[in-house]
């Protein structure tokens, strides 16, 4: 080999040309979208490794140990999912339950920027994954957490991607076979509907495009939006069937959700308050305003699609806060449906508007900042060091705080011990904490009104004559003979156990044990 050829092959792998290479792979929109991928799933990795599980993460692993076809709250796609993830990895770490979730979302970045770069170009996909991060709602809740809405938002892009596919080349070419792209919007409207019920809005905001525009309109008279409906509603009906064996537990369930019978006239404000502080409010509002323009100054066919996609939703839920009390999440398939627009407008006026580029490069400070905070605060409980000292129950931790201090206790002090010990909780949120932290190694009932998923696992959990240690945060011995009295022979306060926050005591839990169970035959 000639000196020259040698000094050529040097200079193209010294360190310098390969960080040239690299940053103009980087620069690129498959490279930044693939760079945003590995960084944000490793971003995930330590906050889940951080926090413990939330309320409905601890509910739904410890209350989903049981394999089933649907589940009280939700269709069982997210519990089958954290119940796949022990069981392969043989642990209920919040990493190991967490990690199909993270991957999803993955998935849902890539997702983003294919729907988008087939509408308007792959610098506006790439700002639309990037912003699509940057919203904790999606980056961090949607993310990682153990939630119905990973798998919802993953198969909704999916399903919307194909729909579009398969839209365009109706419409280029009407006597072009394209049952392959509605087969693939089929299944990903069904796996959506078996994720999480609130997918159908999305489906009646395709149906309400399809109806309203006289282009698309025509493809009605075609077999595959026909097609997509049955595959749908094929993948959809195991849920269906699982109802109708329990009673339509589930449907009568999330219905009730919306059945309030008083009127909130602020309701609606409150509702949009709340989304806009999930999704930040600097990224809510262009948001909302890349939708209002997409449907008053539509640029294409594809405008008018997402904006009843996210109309729906959206407006559905703040008529139901007219009514009744709504968690401001359920709108954000609504919102998932307006990043492709926001992206095409950041794509347009990035590189002339310094006030974009100052806005981006905020947000992604304002989201690695909060989570660093959010995620070593859980995790090292650093806030009392600086002089923040939190009373007993007032911790703002305590939501994100595994049960284990409290089960450790119960153990330590001999009352898990013998053959016909259960362990119960006057509320359902309790319920999955204590039963989580338990790991499946004692029975858990949940005593209360609304049991939710433990109302259907009780019958075959509950053995007359039973010993139940009762754990009940915020409870007096009073408040719990009045209302459960009448389960047991006698009712006792025991000394009571501690919630610890890496070692500091963060709440006091009261401990109760009643003797010689009298479960009523109905069962929960």
């Amino acid at each position: 080999m000639s000196r020259m050829a040698v000094a050529g092959l040097a200079g193209a792998y010294a360190p310098a040309s390969v960080g040239r290479q690299f940053a103009a792979w980087a620069s690129e929109p498959e490279g930044g979208l693939w760079l945003l991928i590995v960084t944000t799933l490793l971003a995930r990795l330590l906050f889940a490794w951080a926090l413990g599980l939330g309320v409905d993460e601890s509910y739904m692993v410890a209350a989903g140990r049981h394999l089933a076809l649907g589940y009280f709250d939700h269709p069982p796609a997210a519990w089958w999912m954290a119940w796949g993830a022990a069981h392969l990895f043989g642990s209920e770490a919040p990493m190991v339950v967490r990690l199909p979730f993270i991957l999803m979302f993955a998935g849902t970045t890539w997702l983003m920027y294919q729907l988008t770069a087939c509408l308007y170009g792959a610098c506006a996909g790439l700002w639309a994954a990037a912003l699509l991060n940057a919203a904790p709602v999606f980056g961090l809740t949607t993310g990682s957490w153990v939630l119905p809405d990973g798998p919802l938002m993953f198969f909704l892009l999916a399903g919307i991607y194909c729909l579009v596919r398969a839209l365009r080349a109706e419409q280029a070419d009407p006597r072009r076979t394209t049952m392959g792209w509605w087969l693939g919007a089929g299944l990903g409207a069904g796996l959506a509907l078996f994720s999480k019920y609130t997918a159908v809005l999305s489906l009646a905001g395709v149906f309400l495009y399809l109806l309203s525009a006289p282009r698309a309109r025509r493809v009605l008279a075609r077999p595959g939006p026909w097609l997509a409906l049955l595959v749908a509603c094929l993948v959809f009906a195991p849920v269906i069937a699982w109802n109708a064996a329990h009673g339509w537990a589930s449907f009568a369930f999330q219905a009730g959700r919306a059945g309030g019978h008083k009127l909130h006239p602020f309701g609606p404000l409150t509702a949009l308050a709340g989304e806009s502080l999930f999704l930040l409010p600097w990224i809510w509002l262009p948001l909302c305003w890349a939708g209002f323009a997409a449907w008053r100054w539509p640029e294409t066919d594809e405008d008018r699609l997402l904006v009843w996609l996210a109309l729906v939703p959206i407006m559905l839920f703040e008529l139901v806060s007219l009514r009744d009390h709504v968690l401001f999440h359920w709108a954000a398939p609504g919102y998932l449906a307006l990043f492709p627009l926001l992206g095409r407008l950041v794509a347009r006026y990035r590189r002339e508007n310094w006030a974009v580029r100052a806005w981006l490069a905020g947000n992604a400070a304002m989201v690695v900042l909060g989570a660093l905070l959010v995620g070593t605060e859980v995790r090292f409980n650093w806030l009392p060091d600086v002089g923040e000292h939190f009373a007993l129950g007032r911790d703002p931790d305590i939501q994100a705080l595994n049960w284990t201090s409290v089960a450790n206790g119960l153990r330590a002090r001999g009352l898990l011990a013998g053959n016909n010990v259960l362990v119960a909780a006057t509320r359902w949120h309790d319920a999955g904490k204590i039963d989580y932290a338990l790991r499946g190694s004692v029975p858990v009932l949940c005593l209360g009104h609304d049991p939710r998923e433990y109302g259907l696992l009780n019958p075959g959990r509950v053995s007359n004559g039973a010993r139940v240690v009762i754990v009940a945060p915020r409870e007096t011995l009073a408040a719990v003979r009045r209302a459960y009295r009448g389960l047991f022979d006698s009712l006792v306060a025991v000394q009571p156990a501690m919630l610890r926050h890496d070692g500091r005591a963060a709440m006091q839990v009261p401990i109760f044990v009643g003797t010689d169970l009298h479960w009523p035959r109905k069962g929960g």
